[in-house]
């Protein structure tokens, strides 16, 4: 059955692509780091000091403009809700994290992903649905609460097997290069569905802000927000190339 009333575009505010293209180029420092220190090429001490937060931030700014974008959307012109257009959706996500599983599998057989940023979007996609309507912002607000305080109790404990990893608890002596478990990591998901209420009240933004999209840099950040999974997926081995090169040449 179509809709009917004609379907438009959910409004893309620069200010969100800005920011998600920030992220992307901290995550891209951060995995060069990484990728440097893999190939012997430098000595960060990535497990320890300011970089695991560093991580960490960037992976809060992910979710909290993921959740925004999720009221944003949900609230375009004509949208009729859909969960299975909902499910295909995070189920694309979540079948990109799948890949990111293999792949790590085979480069890192003993840290490989097995719950990372891409396998918690693709499910929070899905998970939120029913607290995106605005009537039910503060159950969001609440239950993203929970699940932080939840989380961060349990991200303490291990178990001997690897069934709990996705929930938050991690088999002992399993390191993973990437693991963004569903406590407390949907929680700010759920947070920032409620901030999404606050700051653009049915898809609009609240308070009007000058727009510096037209400004170079900024145009370029948003460019990689608007873009940001695609950059996801390709950077990594594109960086692994590079560096992998660069490390063969210095050793002959």
């Amino acid at each position: 059955m179509t809709d009917s009333v004609t379907r438009e575009k959910a409004p893309r505010y620069w200010e969100i692509d800005a920011l998600r293209g920030v992220a992307i180029v901290w995550m891209a420092g951060f995995h060069l780091s990484w990728d440097l220190v893999f190939f012997g090429l430098a000595r960060i001490p990535m497990s320890r000091g300011p970089w695991p937060w560093f991580s960490r931030i960037i992976a809060t700014m992910f979710l909290s403009l993921s959740g925004i974008a999720m009221v944003i959307v949900d609230n375009r012109p004509g949208r009729q809700r859909s969960f299975r257009r909902t499910l295909l959706r995070g189920g694309k996500v979540f079948g990109f994290g799948l890949i990111i599983t293999l792949v790590t599998l085979f480069f890192v057989p003993d840290e490989f992903v097995v719950f990372g940023i891409l396998h918690l979007i693709g499910f929070s996609i899905v998970a939120a649905y029913p607290f995106l309507p605005r009537s039910r912002r503060w159950i969001s607000l609440v239950a993203g609460i929970v699940a932080i305080a939840v989380g961060s109790d349990i991200n303490r404990r291990i178990s001997l097997g690897p069934w709990l990893i996705p929930l938050g608890i991690n088999q002992i002596g399993r390191g993973m290069v990437d693991w963004y478990p569903i406590l407390p990591w949907f929680g700010i998901v759920l947070v920032a569905v409620f901030l999404g209420h606050t700051l653009y009240p049915q898809g609009k933004r609240r308070w009007e802000i000058p727009n510096w999209s037209g400004v170079p840099v900024i145009r370029q950040l948003c460019f990689l927000g608007r873009h940001s999974l695609l950059v996801y997926l390709v950077h990594q081995p594109l960086l692994i190339g590079i560096v992998s090169g660069v490390a063969w040449v210095l050793s002959r």
